[in-house]
């Protein structure tokens, strides 16, 4: 299986000289080629048409140009019809796949990962991301084709790497975002932010973004554009939501947002983090000694607190708000579900609704409702247009009381030996024993999408155990809700990490 959690990624290598390599770097060693990727080019081509329309966008990084040729290789040689959307983010792809009514949309990205890596993100015609069972069925197809006896002609392959038109979807997303924060002005109320520092990762938005909220009356300040690459000590991909500073902290972080931030009074929205490729944000907010981050829970929670109506809540595994037993505090009526990690099992979760969706994971992924080009609605999650929506929820004056937070801890045993952990094994039973000796008898089981999630549960005390998909890494992740001691908890999953250090290290 050549893709994890979102799409494929790895570190940029040059390409190896046969295609069996070239899929043995990624599977082994998580690196990916430009080879690999006229791969996957061919292997898309043999799932949609001949003649089909497949736009490609792209972040800034160093080697993706290199990517973008290859994949514009592979995808002619199927017999597509190849458009390059440019530099943009991942939304922007998104929405310029809808506009073009492309069959296929490709974004090469490794989002919050480090500069030296990239990968791809791949969309459907009507914008969601692809399904396991077709991840499975292009790996199987790249494996297929690398074994086949077939030849480029070496003085075709320029011609081949080339798109045949093009589309400024970065231009298109920003023309999308005038429209989005009109609407969510009449959904909650206009902004009333005076001034706000903004790091967009020194993707995309970096370009625009600071303009664009000052001609929505918000001085904004980017902060990126002093970062030496993309996601070096800058975006929000370096946060967890639990993060806070003191001031005297905050003067010392390599964090280029963190140093920008000045002292001021508490309870203010300071700053605003987007990550690599723009599809997740995270706010900063004043504390009394220094500031902290406000994750996707509580943006979400703010949007839900000024909203009216139906909506249906997707929160993932790792979201305090799948703790909540009742949102009855809120104007709005909501029905709730619980999802695995990643936005498109939010999208997955939300597609058949016909009320007011909201997605949230804690990470700073909302998905939500956009205008579809061509009428209608779709589902995204865009980073900028996510910070529109909680700052015009905050300008509203009535508002809902904020939800209860209770504690949270999440630790990643890295390196990691992802094999030896599948959710189901006896290291699996090992650990329900360990939390079942200190918490009581918890519920065990899985959810759609996390294949080698275990997730412990009993009366407001949630453990889950998954594989990264991105990652050589596990993740222990610990949610306890308000107003409930997590001592115990605490304990149980201290022993927890500590056996998993010692059965997932090499």
């Amino acid at each position: 299986m050549l893709f994890g959690t979102d799409g494929i990624r790895g570190e940029v290598v040059d390409s190896p000289s046969n295609d069996e390599d070239a899929i043995s770097y990624l599977v082994d060693d998580r690196k990916i080629s430009p080879r690999l990727l006229k791969l996957v080019g061919e292997a898309l081509s043999r799932n949609v048409s001949v003649g089909s329309k497949v736009i490609i966008g792209w972040d800034n990084r160093p080697r993706n140009l290199e990517l973008v040729a290859s994949l514009t290789t592979g995808l002619h040689l199927g017999g597509c019809t190849v458009i390059h959307g440019g530099i943009c983010a991942t939304p922007g792809l998104h929405n310029a796949l809808l506009e073009t009514g492309s069959a296929l949309g490709c974004m090469i990205t490794a989002s919050h990962n480090p500069v030296s890596d990239s990968g791809i993100k791949i969309f459907d015609s009507s914008g969601f991301k692809t399904s396991p069972s077709l991840e499975k069925e292009i790996s199987e197809l790249v494996v297929q084709l690398a074994a086949e006896e077939r030849e480029v002609d070496e003085s075709e392959l320029s011609d081949l790497s080339k798109p045949d038109s093009c589309f400024d979807a970065d231009l298109a997303h920003q023309n999308l975002l005038v429209v989005r924060l009109a609407e969510f002005c009449g959904m909650f109320a206009p902004p009333s932010l005076e001034k706000i520092f903004i790091d967009s990762s020194k993707g995309a938005a970096s370009e625009w973004l600071s303009d664009f909220l000052g001609k929505a009356g918000i001085e904004a300040e980017e902060v990126s554009t002093q970062a030496n690459a993309l996601n070096e000590n800058c975006g929000a991909g370096e946060f967890s939501p639990t993060d806070s500073w003191t001031w005297e902290e905050a003067a010392k972080d390599e964090h280029v947002l963190i140093n920008s931030l000045q002292r001021t009074s508490a309870g203010k929205i300071i700053a605003a983090a987007l990550d690599g490729d723009g599809d997740r944000c995270l706010f900063i907010e004043s504390t009394e000694t220094g500031c902290r981050i406000v994750d996707g829970d509580e943006m979400a929670d703010h949007i839900l607190r000024s909203a009216n109506g139906e909506w249906h809540l997707a929160a993932s595994i790792e979201s305090d708000l799948s703790l909540i037993s009742s949102l009855g505090r809120l104007d709005a009526e909501v029905l709730f579900s619980q999802t695995a990690v990643g936005d498109r099992w939010l999208s997955h979760a939300l597609k058949s609704s016909d009320c007011n969706i909201l997605g949230v994971e804690d990470s700073g992924h909302l998905v939500m409702a956009s205008p579809h080009p061509q009428g209608g609605r779709c589902l995204v999650g865009d980073g900028v247009a996510s910070m529109l929506a909680v700052l015009c929820a905050v300008a509203c004056e009535k508002r809902a009381p904020a939800f209860a937070k209770g504690f949270k801890r999440r630790v990643s045993i890295s390196p990691s030996n992802r094999s030896r952990w599948t959710g189901e094994n006896d290291l699996a039973n090992t650990v329900e024993f360990i939390a079942n000796k200190k918490l009581g008898e918890m519920k065990r089981s899985g959810l759609v999408g996390e294949a080698n999630l275990m997730l412990l549960e009993l009366d407001g005390i949630s453990l889950g155990i998954r594989n990264s998909g991105t990652q050589a890494k596990t993740n222990v992740s610990l949610r306890v809700a308000s107003g409930k001691d997590y001592s115990n908890a605490l304990e149980a999953m201290e022993k927890i990490i500590l056996t998993l250090r010692e059965q997932l290290f090499d």
